[in-house]
Order: structure tokens, then C-alpha cells, then sequence
């Protein structure tokens, strides 16, 4: 009596690694697009997030509040480094004794990019925008600077911030 071997040949192993590995090549690079994607949306939503704050804080302190990328107290136009808000009632777009940082957000992914018309924005005590831009896009985009994952938010005179329906990019 000959006794039964149960297990897998080696060509059947090898066949099953070549098709879970062509199967893995092809999905890989679809599973970066939706990284992106999320990464874009959650990042997109964090701005949108700080601006509201912004604004209901000018409101309820009855004062000018600013968003801006901050270097050595003033602000800069690199707002991949991250941003600050806070309470801006001595020097404009400017941290000086008169001020209270109100939060801090940190930088974005290092392959990211982000794209605004300003170095700040400024919130009047009405909620209104203040400053030289009464309006604007900011614009996230994740890995390039002209990809298709780019997500942007429109602000108003207002002060009023929507996501952006329009093709958006960084260049």
C-alpha cells in the first residue's frame, strides 16, 4: 500500500507566487492614487478646519485674528512648513507682545505641495477678510504639482471658505 503525500508541488508554489505577484504590480500603483487621494481630502479638511476656527475666533474676541506660515515671528509664504493662528492685535502678520497663539498646525507630508496667493489671512472682527487679498485659492496637492488628486478651497470677501469645483494645481 503506497501512502498518500498531501501537499504542493514545487511548480504549483511557483505558479501561485508569479500570479499573486502580478496581481500585487498591478494593484500597487491604484493603492497610490487612493493614498493620495485621502491624503489630499484629510489635508484639504484641516485647512478648511483652521479657517472656520479663525473666523469664529475674530468673532467671539472681537478682534483680528491671522493664519499664516510663521518664521522668526513673521509671516512667510512657505505654508508647507505649517501655520499658525493666533490673536493679531499689535503689529500685523506678525507674532509681537500684543498677540496669543491661539493653535499651531504642523507641516504637510514632505512630497506635497500647497499653493495660496498670500503669506497670510486675516480675519476682521465682523469675519470678514482683511489685508491686501480680500480673496483667494488654496491649494493641496498631493505628490506633484499638477495632480489629478489636487483638491482647493475657495475664499471669499466674506470670509466664507468652499471647497473648490474648479481643476486645481500648484503650478
Amino acid at each position: 500500500m503506497r501512502a498518500t503525500i498531501n501537499g504542493f508541488t514545487l511548480i504549483e508554489l511557483m505558479v501561485t507566487l508569479v500570479v499573486a505577484m502580478l496581481l500585487v504590480g498591478v494593484g500597487a500603483p491604484s493603492l497610490k492614487a487612493l493614498y493620495e487621494g485621502y491624503r489630499s481630502d484629510s489635508e484639504i479638511r484641516k485647512v478648511n478646519q483652521s479657517l472656520l476656527f479663525a473666523r469664529s475666533h475674530a468673532v467671539s474676541y472681537g478682534s483680528r485674528v491671522t493664519m499664516c506660515p510663521v518664521v522668526s515671528g513673521s509671516c512667510t509664504a512657505d505654508w508647507s512648513e505649517g501655520y499658525k493662528i493666533f490673536l493679531d492685535n499689535g503689529v500685523a502678520n506678525e507674532i509681537d507682545g500684543n498677540d496669543e497663539i491661539l493653535t499651531v498646525v504642523g507641516a504637510i507630508n514632505s512630497s506635497d505641495f500647497v499653493s495660496y496667493d498670500t503669506s497670510s489671512i486675516s480675519y476682521s472682527p465682523d469675519g470678514l477678510l482683511t489685508g491686501a487679498f480680500t480673496s483667494g485659492l488654496f491649494v493641496y496637492c498631493p505628490g506633484n504639482q499638477s495632480s489629478e488628486e489636487s483638491l482647493g478651497i475657495e475664499i471669499s470677501p466674506s470670509g466664507k471658505a468652499k471647497y473648490s469645483t474648479a481643476s486645481v494645481n500648484c503650478l
